[in-house]
């Protein structure tokens, strides 16, 4: 068990260590480095997370996070609102946003079907995803979900909810290996799979 020459950064050192990948020595190292900084500069890093934790809210079109009601994407008038690109997380935004290939918006389903972990349909923005699909306006729908077990299903779950809409349904080109999480896909190889995305209805006939 590790000793601690003070309580307060012990307190420091168990907050820290519950952030994802962050074990107890980074989350020590981390107390000291803090410690040895500006007061200044440790407050504004303090008021910067609870500002963010606060104040972010969630794009009421999209389920992307935003300073405002919509957020920057969506309220952007270049986008294409015709073209729905169905993500898992923000993260994914992010990363298909950096390739620079994208020019429709997006819609973040806050997870993936996983019965293993307790998460169904009922706990995504299915709902939402096809309540934006009702004014008819929306032509086509991408599927960009992780290369997974997981994400397969996810992806046939979807593809059987919108049949039923006249739309073109597509996922992203297997580019990117199976397994693999979008954030951790080079920009080059995701922006070559959301060009070079191909009908569902092909990758079912390969099954």
């Amino acid at each position: 068990m590790q000793s601690y020459p003070s309580k307060l950064l012990e307190q420091a050192v168990n907050e820290l260590a519950k952030l994802p990948g962050i074990g107890r020595k980074t989350a020590l190292r981390m107390a000291l480095h803090l410690l040895k900084r500006n007061v200044l500069e440790v407050e504004s890093l303090g008021t910067a997370i609870i500002k963010m934790r606060n104040n972010i809210i969630y794009c009421t079109a999209c389920r992307n996070i935003s300073d405002q009601e919509l957020c920057a994407i969506c309220a952007n008038p270049k986008r294409d609102p015709s073209l729905i690109c169905v993500v898992e997380d923000i993260r994914d935004v992010m990363a298909i946003e950096n390739t620079g290939q994208f020019m429709g918006v997006y819609h973040v389903l806050g997870g993936i079907i996983s019965p293993m972990d307790g998460i169904g349909p009922g706990d995504l923005h299915i709902d939402k995803l096809i309540s934006r699909l009702s004014s008819g306006s929306v032509t086509e729908i991408i599927l960009a979900l992780p290369t997974t077990i997981e994400g397969d299903t996810t992806n046939f779950y979807l593809y059987r909810k919108l049949t039923e809409f006249n739309l073109k349904i597509t996922i992203i080109a297997r580019g990117v290996s199976i397994g693999d999480e979008l954030e951790h896909t080079d920009e080059v190889t995701l922006g070559r799979s959301i060009l070079n995305r191909t009908p569902y209805e092909s990758v079912l006939s390969r099954k």
